[in-house]
């Protein structure tokens, strides 16, 4: 487990109070209570609402025992303006140098969805974007299966940027299982299984789903072949609702635990 560190995407959700936190607990107190049980996390507020440098450190001194990776505001992935997106990326790699400054950034999170295809515009953007975060650890989550080909791979180890191992539905379109080291460490994101709830509007059916044993086994099975590839191993549970991803990541690192 030295070498494997396992987490949940986010970790200030309300619906956490009585699953997770103690009922009566304040939301400004979550971060300290998750440190106590993790030693990373997947911040994605930030995909929502640019950070700030303060903002980060205020969270280094709350749980200054975690690392964090960290994802990429939606106008470097979702809705990338072509005349402002160089301008955001500065002003977010300005964000993140508390982190930097303090060796608590495991990686930077760029997450692309379905609607990213592959081709030669998007396919020369994102190397742009890339290329604007070099020297920082980067891992791209690709949600469309045209980024599965040998180039992109070529590519991203070319880069040292991680590709995301995803655990997703079944679903024609999806990318399928891929556990490729493309760098120094590996990232997974395990977001669920709902086929039926997929491509709802909803997001939070979506990713409202728990883990069985048989599952989480088998995500052990996936993480011990590559950890011998990797420096290190990241892995984020994103399915969310009701608290399901603490129970199924404390699950998991218990697996890990008894087979290490």
């Amino acid at each position: 487990m030295n070498k494997i560190a396992v987490g949940t995407s986010g970790y200030s959700y309300k619906e956490w109070a009585g699953p997770v936190y103690p009922p009566n607990a304040k939301q400004e107190d979550f971060l300290s209570l998750y440190s106590a049980m993790f030693s990373t996390v997947e911040l994605n507020f930030s995909y929502y609402t640019m950070p700030t440098a303060e903002q980060l450190r205020r969270m280094l001194e709350t749980a200054g025992t975690l690392t964090y990776s960290i994802k990429a505001p939606q106008g470097l992935t979702h809705k990338i303006d072509p005349y402002k997106w160089q301008d955001e990326a500065k002003t977010y790699r300005t964000a993140l140098e508390p982190l930097l400054e303090a060796g608590k950034l495991e990686a930077i999170l760029f997450q692309y969805p379905y609607s990213f295809h592959y081709d030669n515009d998007n396919r020369r953007l994102l190397g742009s974007i890339l290329t604007e975060f070099s020297g920082i650890p980067g891992a791209v989550e690709f949600r469309n299966n045209e980024w599965t080909g040998n180039r992109v791979i070529d590519e991203l180890k070319k880069r040292k940027v991680a590709y995301v191992s995803t655990d997703l539905p079944e679903i024609r379109g999806l990318p399928a299982v891929l556990d490729i080291c493309t760098s120094s460490f590996a990232y997974f994101r395990m977001h669920g299984r709902n086929i039926e709830k997929w491509w709802g509007s909803d997001s939070r059916a979506r990713y409202d789903y728990l883990y069985n044993p048989k599952e989480l086994e088998g995500t052990a099975e996936r993480i011990r072949r590559i950890v011998v590839k990797a420096d290190k191993v990241l892995v984020y549970f994103n399915n969310h609702a009701r608290g399901q991803a603490v129970k199924n990541a404390q699950s998991l690192k218990q697996l890990l635990l008894t087979n290490d």
